[in-house]
């Protein structure tokens, strides 16, 4: 939070004292992939399992102020999100054939939230591009964070 306030004219203090006080002011920083591409199987009727489409996985970790702060002073992957390490979450669990896109995404979300226990908040949108519908849609998605 920070506080910036003017000191009133009618006041004792004269009207050019600025008071100021930071008491705290916290960061989030967002470290994401976004547009992962997976050429993969999942589905829930045999005929999306026999075929292959394409799927994009979006991925946001948050991690907070004080993480970020050792990190970029030690200027190393230790303690903060390597997103290769994403990557290879994502690829691993997009090869396990599944059913339902949502049990998918949220297989991808407990990996992540294992592999980086410190993150303050992770979102993951999976998609299914042309999902096998009456009409022309361009992807259907999940959302979980």
């Amino acid at each position: 939070m920070v506080r910036i306030g003017l000191i009133h004219k009618n006041t004792d203090l004269s009207y050019a004292h600025l008071v100021f006080s930071l008491r705290k002011i916290t960061f989030m920083t967002t470290i994401a992939l976004e547009g992962m591409q997976f050429f993969a199987n999942h589905g829930y009727y045999e005929e999306e399992q026999a075929t292959h489409t394409y799927f994009i996985v979006d991925v946001y970790v948050q991690i907070g102020d004080k993480s970020m702060r050792e990190v970029t002073i030690a200027d190393d992957l230790t303690g903060t999100v390597n997103y290769e390490m994403i990557y290879e979450i994502c690829k691993i669990e997009m090869k396990k054939t599944t059913r339902l896109i949502e049990t998918l995404a949220q297989r991808i979300y407990n990996r992540l939230k294992l592999q980086f226990p410190f993150a303050t908040k992770i979102e993951v949108r999976l998609s299914k591009k042309n999902p096998p519908l009456a009409g022309v849609v361009d992807r259907a998605y999940v959302h979980i964070s």
